[in-house]
């Protein structure tokens, strides 16, 4: 039998409507609409795409949209200065910086250089351990794109046994501090652990974010779990173009899991609509307003 698909456009598409009803409804009290700046520099074309998107979705939310963007020799110290000048602007509520940056800039420092008020990425140290001590605070827009689709499967994480599979900063380890918040029951696994097929098995809800094409297969998954797949790798084809995959074997896992996010389709239009979630947030929190219903 195969798994429920959740549906992460979909699910997106509800989050983004509920933003664009508070972003009205909070207008007046702001005197102007929530506003994002992305900065971009260089042209990798990935993150072109991406900022193009993002643009989009802050407009169609009735939000404002700055984008900046450099040339990809500009210097530490001017990426810099931009930061600055949009930390003290009072019209930005949330400032990304789109990742990755060119080798010639530090991509902590900058990072660290964003008004953590203003941190929609929730990547500064201060909302880091603010999430880690279970503060509230501006939280990584993947990882808490993951927990709504999870809840669409069980609406109720508490006591489940998850496990996550990756640890980096921007999902991983956040991930982890946001189960933990659900009570959820919690491993974190990685290249360096052993039997990875076997602690996967464990997991009612498996999480999966490890960057490989397709590298969990369908025999790693516990029957009836649930699975979400981070990842989203290009593999080549026979015609050149290649095609989009998720770090899971979608094929072999459908047939054994009990939920689990397609890729592309799942996680990643969840990114989107949860930063746009995190503007509001922020633009509510600078305005000494209560947090935004969504």
């Amino acid at each position: 039998m195969s798994a429920r698909i959740l549906d992460g456009k979909a699910l997106a598409a509800e989050l983004r409507a509920k933003v664009a009803a508070e972003a009205a409804r909070i207008e007046p009290r702001l005197k102007r609409p929530p506003g994002l700046a992305v900065v971009l520099v260089g042209e990798n074309p990935a993150s072109v795409v991406y900022v193009r998107s993002k643009a989009r979705a802050t407009l169609e939310a009735d939000m404002a949209s700055f984008e900046h963007r450099l040339s990809a020799d500009a210097s530490e110290q001017e990426l810099l200065a931009l930061v600055a000048r949009l930390n003290a602007d009072p019209k930005v509520d949330g400032i990304l910086v789109q990742l990755p940056l060119p080798p010639q800039i530090d991509s902590a420092r900058v990072l660290a250089a964003v008004d953590p008020l203003k941190d929609v990425d929730g990547f500064h140290p201060v909302n880091a351990g603010k999430l880690a001590t279970g503060l509230p605070a501006l939280a990584p827009c993947t990882p808490v794109g993951c927990i709504m689709l999870a809840k669409r499967a069980h609406p109720s994480l508490a006591g489940l046994e998850a496990v996550v599979l990756g640890r980096s900063n921007i999902v991983g380890k956040p991930l982890v501090q946001l189960l933990l918040a659900e009570n959820a029951t919690v491993t974190i696994a990685h290249s360096k652990t052993r039997d990875l097929p076997a602690v996967c098995r464990r997991a009612d809800v498996l999480f999966v974010a490890i960057g490989r094409p397709e590298f969990v297969r369908g025999d790693w998954i516990k029957p009836d779990a649930t699975v979400i797949d981070v990842g989203t790798n290009r593999v080549p084809t026979p015609d050149g173009k290649g095609r989009l995959v998720g770090d899971v074997n979608f094929k072999e896992a459908v047939e054994v899991a009990g939920a689990i996010t397609p890729s592309p389709g799942g996680v990643g239009p969840m990114t989107i609509a949860c930063l746009l979630a995190n503007t509001l947030r922020a633009a509510c929190m600078r305005a000494g307003l209560p947090a935004p219903a969504i």
